[in-house]
């Protein structure tokens, strides 16, 4: 493989920093907007081979807008939606406790059911990051790939890629509008960057 960018899509109109948004397609905020820009404005000296980002609109207006100086179009893969909450879907932490307590437990222990009721499974999920990474292990080893996603599919996609077991998944913060990088060699990465949301001060 090569040098992966991994962002996470800004902020929505659904207070995504404190809301449960899996399948949802909520739309970015003006401040996610501009967000982008400014990752727009971080990136554009880089270049890309490709371009790839979630079919949600949060995430695909990111890319979208990182996309215009370098002239590429946008890959848009279904593989890198962010998990489907189910019932938890839209809900704060505080929501979550009052209506399913015990989901709201294993969240705090940072574990998982085995699905969210009426939605997915961390299974379910890793199993579609890892046909995304057979799809991009297709590229040579000097290229750059930038993806946009979620915070869920960008800790699977680290895990997986550091050989990290999924139960740690959530022990790598991912802020919104931030960008992680990893160095492939082969079957082994380096993460060189995490979280990086410089960008973003004032």
């Amino acid at each position: 493989m090569a040098r992966l960018v991994l962002v996470r899509h800004g902020e929505t109109t659904g207070s995504s920093s404190i809301r449960f948004w899996g399948k949802t397609d909520v739309e970015l905020s003006p401040r996610g907007v501009k967000q982008a820009e400014l990752l727009a404005g971080r990136l554009a000296g880089e270049k890309y081979s490709a371009i790839y980002a979630s079919t949600l609109c949060r995430a695909r207006k990111t890319a979208e807008t990182i996309a215009t100086p370098h002239r590429l179009a946008v890959m848009v893969r279904a593989e890198l939606a962010e998990i489907d909450f189910g019932e938890l879907e839209g809900l704060t932490f505080d929501e979550i406790s009052q209506r399913h307590p015990e989901q709201a437990k294993a969240i705090a222990r940072c574990s998982l059911p085995p699905a969210f009721p009426g939605g997915e499974s961390l299974d379910d999920l890793n199993r579609r990051v890892c046909r995304f990474l057979d799809t991009i292990q297709q590229h040579g080893e000097e290229e750059k790939l930038l993806i946009v996603a979620h915070a869920g599919v960008l800790r699977l996609l680290l895990c997986n890629l550091l050989g990290i077991d999924l139960k740690h998944w959530r022990q790598f913060r991912i802020d919104l509008a931030s960008l992680s990088i990893l160095e492939t060699y082969g079957q082994y990465a380096i993460l060189s960057s995490l979280n990086d949301t410089s960008h973003l001060a004032d």
